[in-house]
């Protein structure tokens, strides 16, 4: 899938990384070089990498630290807590090599606790690190069209954020390190509950003999409406899950939105359960089906 020509409002051109060329990464840094950047990438498989360059331009280099060395930003989106340390830290992680005074932007959705950590490595480094996991899944990242949510300190944002308008349609500084992260997980728990709401609404009207798709546009005229219903709602009637965000991922989101839950002491009730639906969904085989295949478990 890759990214649509678009038109970039100028910015000056940087010189950047991207770690991690994933179904999010991959077009979220050609929208960086389109965009004028003299982009360096690295990717865990390098056939990826090259596959990259060979369609934008620029360069790949075999290591973390290799592709962030000389850059002024080094962006990354990789899968985990863990996944996201083995690119920082370490003899061929990008802290070690990046130049002082350089940022490192994390796309990774990830915990706020890893976040808060590396902000406060960073910093001992002479670096900055802004945690900005986005929104808009992988539609989004090829449209150049996210919602990237921050945490960080003020400066280092305001540098970043007209680069990351390459890609993004919104980019906001929301509070503190782990912040965006937070907020990342507040995004999470919305999306959960509506989706349920949103099957059992489909799969309760399809019992009754209604013309769900019709049902779909007289209501989403309404209080109803939502991004999901637009987006989402005929294909759950088509029965239709082989697009956007799989339900591995909703999991693992969902996972660090319990976990910072507990530490927190705010009660998700809802939120729990739809996790333990999306295990259904796993266990029926939709590990990579989109999230919206939640209504598979009512029929």
């Amino acid at each position: 899938m890759n990214a649509p020509i678009r038109s970039y409002d100028p910015v000056p051109s940087r010189n950047v990384a991207f770690l991690g060329l994933g179904v999010m990464g991959y077009p979220m840094a050609g929208h960086l070089a389109r965009a004028g950047h003299a982009v360096t990438v690295y990717n865990r498989t390098a056939a990826k990498a090259t596959a990259w360059v060979a369609e934008y331009g620029g360069k790949s280099m075999a290591t973390p630290g290799q592709a962030a060395a000389g850059a002024d930003i080094v962006f990354a989106c990789v899968g985990n807590d863990d996944d996201l340390r083995s690119v920082v830290l370490g003899a061929d992680g990008a802290f070690a090599h990046m130049k002082p005074g350089a940022i490192f932007v994390d796309h990774t959705t990830a915990s706020a606790e890893v976040a808060r950590e590396l902000y406060a490595a960073a910093h001992a480094l002479g670096l900055h690190f802004v945690d900005a996991p986005v929104s808009g899944g992988q539609a989004g990242a090829v449209n150049g069209a996210l919602t990237v949510m921050c945490g960080g300190d003020g400066a280092p944002f305001e540098t970043i954020r007209p680069v990351a308008l390459a890609f993004a349609k919104a980019v906001t500084l929301v509070g503190v390190s782990g912040a965006g992260q937070l907020a990342k997980m507040v995004n999470q728990i919305c999306i959960a509950g509506i989706v349920q709401g949103l099957s059992e609404a489909i799969a309760f009207g399809g019992n009754a003999g209604l013309d769900m798709k019709l049902v779909l546009d007289v209501i989403g005229k309404g209080a109803a409406q939502s991004w999901q219903m637009d987006n989402r709602g005929k294909t759950m009637v088509d029965d239709k899950f082989d697009f956007g965000f799989a339900v591995d991922w909703m999991r693992k989101d969902l996972g660090l939105v319990l976990e910072e839950a507990r530490r927190n002491g705010a009660r998700v009730p809802v939120t729990a359960l739809v996790d333990q639906f999306y295990a259904d969904v796993q266990q029926m085989g939709g590990n990579r089906w989109d999230t919206s295949s939640l209504i598979k478990r009512l029929r």
